[in-house]
């Protein structure tokens, strides 16, 4: 038999006599955790402060007590039961004098963080990507900026240990390819996205969320590589929708495109960092942006659903209200439209409309994107006037299209417009499904927001995956 002690566990303590009593009955093994002198009446404890023994045989609780046959577990016990300990051992008289009950401390091999310096230091680890050894006296922080791996701010050092512990955030293999990563095709494994997460200041709960934006990056319809290369502002937003927008803690409300959320602000950089350091994407080499946007260190937010009047973006886009997604949009920076006054919905929708007709440019027609965020009290103006999001659509729809004449080229001394030819035309501000509607934000306060987009990209939607 084996047991698994360790001296800072007062069940352990209680238990000595038992053990001692044991010793002499059957041929046992005591491991201590802590203090090989621990139990003293023992006599030869087996020292287990490397923890190799705990980590093999998966203890979680000590004390621990494991029956061993032909060379197997046979029967395991944790915690102290005085009825089970002598089933187990075959000595009915086992622990008399003690509690019938005792439960058990944490064994320390499943302290925080030990799991993974386990996994690493026992050679059990499925990390196949390159070592980086840094010297004893070099600053690991200033080693990444000087490697070229930094967005600018300071990364989390990604240890052997914080990439199993990432890992351990999904049930895929570390070897699995999520895609080909833009702009130099370079295979995404899942162990190299940990490497970025951790990287970007992830938890492991965050990770599936991560991969899913990834895997939606890599597709041909986003145009990742385009993305990076247009002059434009562009860098790709993460909306989240589903039951993990909770599970996670995002926030969809207060300052929802603001900083100050861990899961919002790592999930957005982890991408980010991925597209750099796996794909290659930095600014001034691919990256082409002529001004670019602060969204391009980072830029994820959720919907807030549990509220909302109207469908979500991702039920819309053809999934069920309890599955979790990320939809990415290839956006530029955020224009906030302020209306204080209107109570009717022709009236919003139409103030709405005369701030979206100034995407990109107030005469150019057809050649970009937009996501329209609606705020809370923006959207009780549609509810209580009891408009679908279809209703909005349609009518915001008939907002944004204008008689070619007006936008033309040249007229009012303005050289850029639309060709003459569609003077005679009448002109939809957005590509089909180049608009995407999304309701967050705070309780308080008459604002919705514009985020511009860029027309060479098409927003997609895919499942987190677990």
């Amino acid at each position: 038999m084996i047991a698994v002690v360790k001296r800072d566990c007062a069940t352990c303590q209680l238990i000595e006599p038992a053990l001692a009593e044991l010793k002499r009955g059957v041929a046992l093994q005591v491991h201590s955790q802590d203090d090989p002198s621990f139990p003293a009446t023992i006599g030869d404890v087996i020292d287990e402060r490397e923890l190799e023994l705990s980590y093999r045989l998966d203890i979680e609780i000590v004390p621990t007590l494991i029956q061993i046959q032909d060379g197997e577990e046979s029967a395991r016990l944790v915690g102290w039961q005085r009825d089970d300990w002598r089933s187990m051992t075959g000595m009915p008289t086992l622990g008399a004098g003690l509690p019938e009950f005792s439960p058990g401390c944490g064994s320390k091999s499943v302290e925080p963080g030990m799991p993974e310096k386990l996994a690493f230091k026992f050679g059990d680890t499925p990390l196949g990507a390159r070592r980086v050894d840094v010297a004893s006296q070099q600053d690991e922080h200033e080693l990444m900026f000087e490697r070229g791996w930094s967005d600018g701010l300071p990364l989390v050092p990604p240890t052997e240990e914080r990439v199993l512990k990432m890992l351990s955030g999904t049930d895929r293999s570390p070897a699995e390819v999520i895609g080909i990563i833009p702009p130099d095709n370079v295979p995404g494994t899942i162990e190299k996205i940990a490497i970025n997460a951790v990287m970007a200041g992830c938890k492991p709960e965050y990770f599936p969320v991560v991969l899913a934006a990834v895997e939606a990056a890599c597709l041909d319809e986003f145009c990742m590589h385009g993305v990076l290369a247009t002059t434009y502002f562009s860098a790709p937003i993460v909306i989240v929708n589903g039951p993990i927008i909770d599970e996670i803690g995002m926030n969809w409300g207060h300052n929802v495109l603001g900083q100050g959320n861990r899961a919002n602000s790592t999930i957005g950089r982890a991408l980010q960092l991925v597209i750099r350091n796996i794909g290659g994407g930095r600014p001034g080499g691919v990256d082409r942006a002529t001004l670019g946007q602060p969204g391009k260190v980072g830029f994820c937010f959720a919907e807030r659903e549990h509220d909302s009047y109207w469908e979500s973006l991702a039920v819309e886009r053809g999934f069920r209200p309890d599955e979790s997604t990320v939809t990415l949009f290839a956006g530029g920076g955020v224009h906030p439209v302020g209306d204080q006054k209107s109570r009717g919905p022709e009236s919003l929708t139409r103030s709405l409309a005369l701030t979206l007709r100034t995407v990109y440019h107030g005469k150019v027609y057809g050649r970009t994107d937009a996501m329209l965020v609606i705020s809370p009290e923006n959207m009780r103006v549609f509810r209580e006037a009891g408009w679908s999001k279809a209703r909005f659509r349609e009518e915001l729809d008939e907002a944004l299209t204008v008689d070619g004449s007006n936008v033309i080229a040249g007229a009012d001394g303005i050289a850029e417009g639309m060709p003459p030819r569609l003077a005679e035309k009448r002109l939809r501000k957005f590509r089909t499904g180049g608009l995407l509607i999304v309701h967050a934000g705070g309780g308080a306060g008459m604002w919705s927001a514009i985020i511009t987009g860029w027309g060479g990209s098409d927003a997609v939607t895919v499942a987190i995956q677990s």
